[in-house]
């Protein structure tokens, strides 16, 4: 990782050196408050409307050359829609291909504009988090503030970027009017709004402005929920992803394993007590039958991702022949009448999680114009699919013979998903393409590879952020200038142990607040058939209903919190508060008046789980930001980390409910609600001591 100042100096273009923020100087001013105020020769007052001034500078330095490059552009184009008018009588194919060409340059000469003001939000905001840090004081809040709404502020210039707005249209316009039957199309832009422009230049500004944008919509928080981190300074115009990568058909199938694996882990829910009973062991035992897959997992996340740094196609076949031969052999358990068989199904099942692959898959080859539709599309299917197995169960309630096999509703859920499976495999064979890895590796020589969470919201908050942020050299007031010139190593971790050692005290927050709100939906939706079958009799199919139905929230929930609530509230509120909430739902769940109802449990599980989904969303867009830039890339990255938090969480959660079930049917709801309670209290206390202490 390179240091912030020396980093924003290599993203500089040359000829536009004298415009950008002076980092390096206004941190060296903020060391030089510190130590006048130290020794007492300065006053805070002072030192903030002289902080105040040097900002207000420098934000008209980079607006002023902002207008005027954006008046030079401007120009240009219409100089051009003058060749334009002049074409349409007489419209020549040499003339018009040369005219094409141009309105690119003037496009190529945008995108770097908006590089340049991308590249100086982000100085401006790390320097007012150094500002912020350093003084305990929330100058950040003040600035913003009192500039925002000012009519006279250049800051909002910055963001509102409406003359650059005119300008992008104006290049999309005329180049859609070059494309189509060489400048004598009968359609404008205007009366096909959805005619997707071909041209990657167009493309390229249309992401860079995206970036650029203060909102939050439900495509961003959902493409947060993949956790696909990037670096933080965006890559210049000559640094694109190459698109050769790119291949629809295998994006699809690399979005068809994670819906299909979480229905495959999903699917035996609620069933799973019966197929205990059914080989004689007690119903509790569905917390191992459930939980094995997960044990698996922490194992096959690692493998998988390191594996995904040669190749993407045959980890998703190995991945589809043990889930295939693992779903085979739970089924054919109830025949032999083998617990351990049931075990040893699963913990393939589990050998066959290739998450890791599919995240990664997304983060290396999909082009950064659509990476946040794919990375959303990966959050989807995996709800799609956490509805889907429970509901899929529900309609397997039949009971037949071929041979001496048996199909009922314990077995066919491993009958149906092997042959999913199986199908699913021909098709990889045939249809998936492996993607070239020559430009990886020789990016991987020069520098780090680029990881977009499209998920990452970039400026979406550039200067109103106040959550917690990735800490840096930078950061420390210890560093001094010679210090951020040195230049760290920029290789990713090679071991679970580095990437330990890079986590911050507020990463280990944020995973431990993963790891709870997965803890308590384990302990939700694994133990649900047993009380739910205790208290009132619910048959598999009333299960499978009610599994089904929260699975059915997840983007309803999203959409609510990522189009609206995210728009009005600060993330790390939205955080305390969903962790609050998911507190109530679990004391709402203890069985402490009796008679227990379904209203209370079903209320109370509705509650909780709601809460956890909004938590889930919150948390891991506040960790992309937070995680160490070094963890965006390599076997041990941060979706790595997060997923085996989880991952441990859940099979805690299926041994709890295994262990508890010694002491009986009637004391297993409390005794594992119990954990659930104490995880979530610690993780409440976690956070509110962790952004006290930086806010």
């Amino acid at each position: 990782m390179v240091a912030f100042g020396k980093k924003l100096k290599e993203r500089q273009l040359e000829e536009w050196q004298g415009y950008y923020i002076n980092y390096k100087l206004m941190k060296k001013k903020v060391k030089q408050y510190a130590q006048q105020m130290e020794v007492g020769t300065q006053d805070r007052r002072h030192v903030l409307k002289d902080f105040s001034r040097m900002l207000d500078n420098q934000i008209e330095k980079i607006v002023l050359f902002l207008l005027e490059q954006q008046g030079l552009i401007a120009s240009r184009i219409a100089k051009l829609d003058e060749r334009l008018d002049a074409l349409q009588e007489e419209p020549e194919i040499s003339q018009i291909t040369e005219l094409r060409e141009a309105y690119r340059v003037a496009g190529q000469d945008l995108l770097k504009l908006l590089y340049f003001v991308e590249i100086n939000a982000i100085g401006l905001r790390k320097i007012l988090k150094k500002f912020d840090k350093r003084f305990g004081y929330r100058f950040t809040d003040y600035y913003v503030k009192t500039r925002a709404n000012h009519p006279y502020s250049q800051l909002q210039q910055v963001f509102k970027h409406v003359g650059i707005g005119a300008v992008v249209g104006a290049i999309s316009r005329n180049l859609h009017e070059l494309q189509d039957r060489q400048g004598r199309s009968y359609l404008s832009i205007y009366d096909q709004p959805a005619l997707p422009l071909q041209d990657p230049v167009v493309d390229s500004i249309k992401a860079a402005v995206d970036r650029l944008s203060n909102s939050t919509n439900f495509l961003n928080f959902l493409a947060q929920h993949a956790l696909i981190m990037r670096e933080e300074l965006p890559a210049p115009v000559e640094e694109q992803v190459d698109d050769s990568n790119y291949h629809f058909m295998s994006l699809f199938l690399n979005l068809a394993n994670t819906f299909l694996y979480m229905v495959n882990t999903y699917i035996v829910v609620p069933t799973a007590d019966d197929y205990s009973m059914s080989l004689g062991a007690a119903a509790t035992v569905c917390g191992i039958v459930i939980g094995a897959m997960a044990v698996a997992q922490v194992f096959s996340s690692v493998y998988f991702s390191a594996w995904s740094n040669r190749s993407y196609f045959r980890p998703l076949i190995f991945s589809s022949v043990a889930l295939f031969f693992g779903n085979l052999l739970y089924a054919l358990a109830y025949d032999l009448q083998s617990l351990w068989v049931l075990l040893i199904g699963r913990l393939c099942c589990g050998l066959g999680s290739a998450r890791a692959v599919n995240r990664r898959y997304i983060s290396d080859c999909v082009p950064l114009k659509i990476r946040m539709q794919a990375s959303a599309g990966f959050v989807s299917a995996s709800a799609l699919g956490m509805a889907c197995g429970p509901a899929l169960a529900g309609l397997l309630q039949t009971k037949f013979k071929i041979y001496k096999l048996t199909f009922n509703q314990n077995t066919l859920p491993g009958w149906v998903m092997a042959v999913a499976w199986l199908i699913y495999l021909v098709w990889l064979c045939i249809s998936f393409r492996e993607p070239s890895r020559e430009n990886e590796e020789n990016t991987q020589q020069e520098s780090s590879q680029v990881q977009n969470d499209t998920l990452e919201k970039g400026l979406h908050q550039p200067l109103l952020i106040t959550s917690l942020e990735k800490p840096s050299d930078e950061d420390d007031p210890e560093v001094d200038d010679s210090e951020e010139a040195a230049e760290e190593s920029r290789l990713p971790v090679t071991s679970m142990g580095s990437a330990y050692r890079l986590l911050t005290p507020s990463v280990k927050v944020q995973l431990l607040i993963y790891f709870m709100l997965k803890y308590a939906m384990e302990i939700l939706l694994s133990e649900s058939s047993v009380v739910t079958t205790y208290y009132f009799g619910w048959s598999t199919s009333s299960v499978a209903i009610f599994l089904a139905c929260l699975g059915l929230t997840v983007l309803p929930v999203n959409i609510l919190v990522g189009s609206y609530i995210s728009n009005m509230f600060e993330d790390r509120q939205i955080l305390l508060v969903s962790e609050i909430i998911v507190l109530i739902g679990i004391l709402l769940s203890f069985n402490v008046i009796i008679p227990y109802s379904v209203v209370q449990y079903v209320g109370s599980g509705l509650i909780m789980f709601v809460a956890a989904e909004v938590l889930e969303g919150v948390n891991l867009a506040l960790l992309s930001r937070v995680m160490s830039s070094r963890l965006s890339r390599g076997t041990y990255n941060g979706g790595l980390l997060s997923t085996e938090a989880g991952t441990i969480a859940r099979v805690i959660a299926d041994g709890t409910i295994t262990l508890a079930g010694y002491l009986g049917r009637s004391r297993l709801l409390n005794v594992t609600l119990i954990p659930s309670l104490l995880i979530c209290v610690v993780s409440i206390v976690s956070t509110c001591y962790t952004y006290n202490s930086l806010y």
